[in-house]
């Protein structure tokens, strides 16, 4: 048989044929399970749009720092008055009068001083006399000089007495120390009162002087001389000025007195009450915001979100500087920041957003004007 032949017969042989479409049903198989699976294939995951946020540019302001301090209202000088002699009270003022320095308030007995007194005169008199007399005898060689020194001394020693008794009997009548309100009595008419005892106090509310104590980090910013306002309860204000600063602080608070002078011309106030008092210390740049966008960050810190040039998030730490119910002034921030107003909690620093511009609806008043 040829060889064409041959080949061919072996081509064609069933078991070749069966082979053959087996292979060819395989590949086909394979071949309509990789389409189907491309053709199934899911289509891949697009990343997720950026957290949309809201913010508005705000322009730092020069803004005066402000210490607002509260304490008690104290009076210039609570003074209390002694008796310099002693003696039974046969005069007295009234509390709640107003006198001035060197005024009369009472009157203690003289008893027998104004017998003491005319006895000084006379002992005074005769010593004058006995002087004069041995001055005579020593010009005329008489008598030696040493005699007319113990004259001398008799004479002074009589007008020491007399200024004694006279000095005792002035202190009889009780004077104002100060000028002031009297306070209390305590020496009532017909009470006795020894040599030191007292006899009644004086108050001086004029000027008041508002006690106020200040923490470490702002005592450096105080000195003497700087204006003060001071309000007190019950509403009324008036102005002040810082007479003293501590040098040294309080051992258990490491806090600082302070001291603010208040005029107290009629119609005049109490000392006692509570009061505010407002110091400015010195003008930094803020600015202004909403006590609403302050945020905490992991460390604790208060801060607001602000938005870069490249729309990413940043925390920035900022200072309250002075709240009030408007808002709230902070430093920290660049002379120009752009603040988020409006987001969805505290977002990432870093972290890409879109940004629009904050809806006029929320807006404070002078955030909207510019």
């Amino acid at each position: 048989m040829p060889p064409a032949r041959t080949f061919r017969s072996r081509l064609l042989n069933p078991t070749t044929v069966v082979f053959a479409a087996i292979v060819i049903l395989v590949v086909a198989w394979m071949g309509s399970g990789m389409i189907g699976r491309d053709a199934h294939r899911a289509p891949e995951r697009q990343a997720p749009p950026p957290p949309s946020v809201a913010a508005s540019w705000s322009e730092a302001e020069p803004i005066t720092r402000e210490l607002v301090l509260h304490g008690d209202v104290e009076p210039n000088q609570v003074v209390t008055l002694r008796a310099r002699t002693e003696g039974i009270v046969e005069e007295m003022a009234s509390t709640g009068r107003r006198v001035t320095r060197g005024e009369a308030l009472g009157q203690l007995s003289t008893d027998d001083r104004q017998a003491r007194l005319a006895r000084a005169h006379a002992q005074l008199a005769s010593a004058q006399r006995d002087y004069d007399s041995t001055m005579e005898l020593v010009e005329g060689g008489f008598v030696s000089r040493s005699e007319a020194q113990t004259r001398l001394a008799q004479l002074e020693a009589a007008r020491a007495d007399l200024r004694a008794i006279q000095l005792e009997i002035d202190n009889t009548t009780l004077r104002a120390p100060i000028d002031g309100v009297i306070n209390r009595i305590d020496a009532d008419l017909g009470s006795y009162v020894a040599m030191g005892g007292e006899v009644l106090r004086i108050v001086d509310n004029d000027p008041l002087i508002t006690v106020v104590h200040v923490h470490q980090a702002a005592a450096p910013r105080l000195a003497t001389g700087m204006p003060a306002r001071v309000r007190f309860i019950g509403g009324d204000e008036r102005a002040g000025t810082v007479r003293f600063v501590a040098p040294l602080a309080d051992a258990a608070t490491r806090t600082f007195r302070v001291e603010i002078e208040v005029d107290n011309p009629e119609p005049a106030l109490p000392s006692g009450l509570s009061a505010e008092a407002v110091i400015p210390t010195d003008t930094v740049s803020a600015h202004r915001v909403s006590a609403a966008l302050i945020r905490l960050d992991a460390q604790g810190r208060i801060g607001l979100q602000t938005v870069d040039d490249d729309a990413h998030i940043a925390f920035t730490p900022v200072e309250v500087i002075r709240a009030r119910a408007d808002g709230i002034w902070v430093t920290g921030l660049p002379q120009r920041a752009r603040i988020v107003t409006i987001s969805r909690g505290l977002l990432s620093p870093g972290q890409a957003v879109e940004v629009r511009e904050t809806p006029p609806e929320y807006l404070q008043p002078r955030e909207a004007e510019r």
